[in-house]
């Protein structure tokens, strides 16, 4: 679609009473990001009240029709996803505005690839539109859905707001408070604040004086004007609460194992694993309904109560089929079901038993069939090849999990951002410690494919060409390796960690794969970015499958203020309990480089690190840590995965953690420049 072009949703597919609406964008520094909001708008072009506007404070209608799914990884890093279902839209709204915005002086200009697209109930992409004229701006509205009739129609926008989230809320008739006033005001105040209780206070603040008559307390305004000011949606992000651990044990020694609601000890076989695997997981989706809803959200299940089943027979033919479970989730009336297809300890997705379980779900109404294994899916590039009978009417999406996301969503509610009571914070606990139990085969991608060792052996004896279908193979699985790497990272750290794929490499994942390929065959390396958030650059990864070497890596850029020598001691400082054979590099104009050296030689001397030329620009800093890779293409302890993953962890905590955290972007040339 092109801007201020429109389209009949039911003309692209007949399952269009629900929609997915996606929003994109990709950071030529892998820095830049944005948060997503909804306002649902009456004939007068204004929001009903407050509630009807939906952002991270506020993500989920009461009815269901709108549903903030937050981010998910693509081939590009992320995108946002937003849940519509039009059917319960409320008729007195007549559209439903689409927009994004960004944060600390942060505009849209500097983002590359802005991109809208939508898909359908069934996970079928019906329409994109992509913007490349944004601005300077730091709110922006991608596009809206609107009735005409008894249908719904997708407007192309693309209408930028200098003023941010609170100013696009604001023209829509929402009353936003101004978390920054309310801060300055309550510090401004300060004891004078306080409220009058009656009691005068000596010279000695401790010591009050007796009350020389009663005075009654104020009573707090009631009017509907001091209401709606306390109503007033907050732009600046909820805080949560942790939840409490308990950190001494009555054992009377180490040795002592704690009882777990989930054992693992009985586990002697796949179809064990399996079973057990999958009852554990969709019990604890049922009881903890904010964990559930993390797993089923992405694949447009309404906000509802919802309960999972195992081993259920379904007619398929003369041999019933028994999918491994089944989830279903009512909301007001409606009910929303799904199949679910487990494996665990490595075993691979059988296509036959996916297709078939894909049919029961087209015959019997189904919305969707989830798999879930150790293996991570990679867009365009499906894990089982499935056909699709296009005559039906009745569409069924696939959808995959990793249990490494499992693991990770588990991790992000019970480490960071706290859940709803006590005994779902320990529910989630149990879980994840039988996830991460040797013996339970819910650990993620672990293995490399039977391509790695002839690809690592081509490129030893400098005998694999390109074009070759195994070096694909083995990039394929290196960027499963990368999202999963970003997944444990996040989830221990509690932040977003995103594969960074910078726009020079094409937007196209098949076509991206295939120069990659070509590129390992060349200089026989893999190489990878991630962006984590709060850090002040990309942590790059580089595996050297001629050398055997893991190089991690980041780029910090030079202060916008200060002096070069001021800039060489504070970083010596921040890096005390670095590892003394960190490797920096100061990075230059000049095309031979600036000086370089271990954190070990630099320490006494961080002079060092300047440039021996008074004319000579410092750009930044590059610090890297090198240790050999792991060869087997499996999940031991001298395998390649687990090296990977050792290395980004010893990295960021030994080095990243460390630094500087960024300062705000600059919104204009007129601001003030950050401090050195």
């Amino acid at each position: 679609m092109v801007k201020g072009s429109n389209v009949t949703l039911a003309a692209l597919s007949d399952n269009a009473g629900s929609v997915i609406v996606s929003l994109g964008w990709v950071s030529p520094t892998g820095e830049g990001d944005a948060d997503v909001s909804v306002l649902l708008l009456d004939a007068n072009g204004k929001v009903r009240s407050d509630t009807d506007f939906y952002f991270y404070n506020n993500p989920v209608a009461s009815d269901g029709s709108v549903q903030l799914l937050g981010k998910t990884p693509t081939a590009d890093g992320s995108e946002d996803r937003i849940s519509f279902d039009l059917t319960v839209v409320p008729t007195c709204i007549d559209r439903i505005i689409v927009a994004a915005s960004r944060y600390n002086g942060a505009r849209f200009g500097e983002l590359d690839d802005l991109r809208l697209s939508l898909a359908d109930g069934g996970g079928d992409n019906l329409l994109h539109f992509a913007i490349d004229d944004a601005g300077s701006v730091s709110a922006f509205i991608f596009g809206e859905l609107y009735r005409r009739g008894e249908e719904w129609k997708f407007r192309a926008v693309g209408q930028g707001y200098d003023s941010g989230l609170a100013g696009l809320a604001a023209d829509f008739g929402v009353d936003i408070e101004d978390d920054a006033a309310v801060a300055e005001s309550q510090d401004a105040a300060g004891s004078e604040d306080q409220p009058d209780t009656g009691v005068p206070v000596s010279a000695d603040e401790s010591k009050p004086q007796e009350p020389l008559a009663a005075v009654p307390a104020p009573r707090r305004p009631d009017d509907e004007a001091e209401r709606k000011r306390r109503a007033r949606p907050r732009t600046a992000k909820k805080k949560v609460t942790l939840p409490k651990v308990a950190k001494k044990s009555l054992a009377e020694n180490e040795s002592w194992k704690e009882a777990r609601l989930f054992p693992v000890s009985a586990l002697k076989n796949d179809r064990d694993r399996e079973t057990r695997a999958t009852s554990v997981l969709l019990s604890v989706m049922a009881q903890v309904p904010e964990f559930g809803r993390r797993l089923t959200a992405a694949f447009g299940a309404p906000a509802g109560r919802m309960e999972t089943f195992t081993e259920v027979a379904l007619p398929h033919g003369d041999t019933p089929r028994r999918p491994d479970g089944v989830i279903r989730v009512e909301r007001a009336g409606k009910l929303w079901t799904a199949l679910v297809e487990t494996k665990t300890n490595g075993n691979a997705l059988k296509a036959d038993q996916v297709q078939a379980y894909m049919d029961i779900a087209a015959r019997r109404g189904y919305e969707t069939v989830i798999t879930l294994s150790n293996d991570v899916a990679l867009e365009g590039s499906p894990l089982v090849d499935i056909k699709i009978d296009g005559r039906r009417k009745h569409k069924v999406a696939l959808w995959h999990l990793s249990w490494a996301e499992v693991a990770y969503q588990a991790q992000m509610l019970i480490r960071h951002e706290g859940v709803g009571n006590v005994a779902h914070a320990w529910l989630l606990q149990e879980l994840l410690h039988y996830l991460q139990h040797e013996n339970s085969g819910c650990h993620g991608f672990q293995n490399m494919g039977q391509a790695w060792v002839p690809v690592r052996n081509g490129i030893d004896n400098e005998t694999l060409c390109q074009g070759d279908p195994r070096a694909l193979e083995v990039v394929e699985s290196w960027e499963r390796l990368i999202r999963q790497v970003c997944l444990r990272l996040g989830g221990e750290l509690g932040q977003k960690v995103l594969p960074v794929q910078r726009t020079k490499r094409g937007t196209d994942p098949g076509a991206r794969r295939s120069r990659l390929a070509d590129q390992l065959c060349l200089d026989g390396r893999l190489q990878a970015e991630l962006r984590i958030e709060g850090t002040p650059g990309v942590l790059g990864i580089s595996a050297d499958l001629r050398t055997g070497k893991l190089r991690t890596s980041i780029e910090i850029p030079a202060p916008e203020q200060g002096y070069p020598l001021s800039w060489a001691k504070r970083l010596i400082r921040c890096l005390a309990e670095a590892p003394a054979d960190l490797h920096i590099e100061t990075l230059v104009e000049s095309e031979t480089g600036g000086p370089r050296g271990t954190l070990e030689r630099l320490r006494p001397e961080p002079a060092d690190m300047l440039p021996k030329s008074n004319g000579t620009q410092i750009t930044g800093f590059r610090l890297s840590l090198f240790k050999g890779m792991g060869s087997s293409r499996g999940n031991a302890e001298s395998s390649f995965i687990r090296s990977v993953d050792d290395a980004v962890q010893r990295f960021y905590m030994a080095v990243v953690a460390h630094l500087d955290r960024p300062a705000p972007r600059r919104a204009s040339s007129e601001e003030p420049a950050a401090a050195g």
